[in-house]
């Protein structure tokens, strides 16, 4: 994790991301052999020069699957590809929701080098020789020291953590009329959370110090395609490997953990009851393959499970379902069927879109999307974006959310949000005033 962090820090390219997978293991990847971005209006391609364009008629991501299949040789690599995919993508894969505006809404990227990190073995491919001379020197550098990172009190902490509270109270109070109408059954409503913008928030020390605290599903750290972040994902969009297996992770149900070792299984249990309906069985019908209108090519779930779970200072009920994909189908059918998360949405998914546009106060962008490390042999690992520091331009922000329906009170849906908050504010850490090196 420190020398994922450490090649993140070392300025190698202009764009890099660090993607922490099962096991232990970490990928850094920077540079741009091909990058492929997604807009409302069409996908871009860019690598050696060139450019390919094609428009996002039917199917979006099916564009960009043949868009990787035609760059997947140039450049040299091409194996493994990195990215982003915004909240606001949903507006393309829901034929009733509407696509507005022109930011990108999907970021690809197949690195100029890749490292691979366990606990015994480095693996380093690249598109030359030179790319590979460059990190292999880096790596037999001692790490240079460096000073400790500014922190935030306590106090300035909680105040962080409430900004905005009154508000959001309100737009939980409209998302339950909408809901006691009959327009939807459920929302996840979030709130935005700015950080100080001066002394600048420290990246790559936050991924370091949120990491240690948290056991997230995966975690990242990245500088690409516009956005900055450092997340502790405590859920999975999919996983897909390339003998076509399909797996999903949702959580429902989410408490501050217990101070008392003892009180934990106890809790648990209370978490899988849950203060509005059975949250286990919510939990296993949000996670279902058959998802949110049966478009969803992965065939007869495999198998699955629900159990609870700790993520730093909050606790959740998680379900574990697997699938098989259909013949025919990809990764990213897989995806578009999946994405965004019903628990970054609602119930409805379409209906959830709608209601979530009317309420929360311009785009989500990162927030509820997914960040992913996939193949060009068909596997794709997606975490949703939660628990996640984001920077865009000269700003900086958290977000929180918190699933609503007809018995939710305002004040515990904003508790819940701080609850989430606090298992990732207390390690936002600051640049010191020097360049940030090695």
């Amino acid at each position: 994790m420190a020398t994922a962090a450490r090649l993140a820090r070392a300025g190698l390219a202009g764009q890099y991301m660090v993607y922490e997978t099962e096991g232990g293991v970490w990928h850094f990847a920077a540079g741009s052999a091909v990058s492929v971005s997604a807009h409302a209006n069409g996908i871009t391609a860019r690598a050696a020069g060139r450019t390919w364009t094609a428009d996002t008629d039917g199917h979006p991501l099916t564009a960009l699957a043949a868009a990787l299949s035609a760059l997947r040789d140039t450049g040299g690599t091409g194996r493994h590809f990195y990215g982003w995919a915004a909240f606001e993508l949903a507006h393309l894969l829901h034929a009733d929701a509407e696509a507005t505006g022109d930011d990108t809404l999907l970021h690809v990227l197949v690195p100029s080098v890749e490292v691979t990190l366990t606990g015994d073995r480095t693996l380093v491919r690249a598109v030359d020789e030179a790319w590979a001379r460059k990190v292999a020197d880096l790596l037999a550098e001692s790490p240079a020291r460096r000073g400790a990172p500014e922190e935030l009190s306590p106090d300035r902490t909680e105040e962080i953590v409430a900004t905005g509270a009154a508000a959001y109270g309100r737009t939980v109070a409209r998302a339950v009329a909408d809901i006691r109408a009959g327009l939807l059954e459920k929302a996840v409503v979030s709130r935005k959370i700015p950080l100080p913008a001066e002394p600048r928030v420290d990246f790559s020390e936050t991924y370091l110090a949120g990491r240690r605290a948290n056991t997230p599903a995966p975690s990242y750290l990245m500088d690409l395609g516009g956005y900055r972040a450092a997340g502790f994902s405590p859920e999975t969009v999919l996983e897909v490997g390339e003998d076509g297996r399909v797996s999903t992770q949702p959580l429902a149900g989410t408490r501050a953990r217990g101070s008392r070792p003892g009180g934990e299984r106890a809790q648990e249990r209370g978490t899988a009851r849950g203060p509005q309906g059975d949250t286990r069985a919510r939990g296993v019908r949000t996670s279902g393959l058959g998802g949110d209108g049966g478009r969803v090519p992965p065939r007869l779930p495999g198998g699955g499970g629900v159990h609870g779970g700790a993520c730093g200072s909050v606790q959740h009920l998680a379900s574990r379902v697997t699938g098989a994909l259909r013949p025919g189908a990809g990764p990213w059918d897989a995806f578009a069927s999946l994405f965004p998360a019903i628990t970054a949405t609602g119930v409805s998914k379409r209906d959830a879109l709608r209601a979530l546009a009317r309420h929360e106060p311009g785009p989500r962008g990162l927030y509820g999307g997914a960040v992913f490390r996939g193949s060009t042999g068909g596997a794709l690992d997606a975490a949703l974006v939660l628990r996640t520091f984001i920077g865009a331009g000269d700003e900086a922000w958290l977000r929180a959310g918190a699933g609503v329906t007809t018995q939710s009170s305002p004040e515990r849906k904003i508790e819940e949000t701080c609850e989430k908050l606090r298992s990732v504010a207390p390690y936002l850490r600051f640049a010191e005033d020097r360049p940030d090196t090695r």
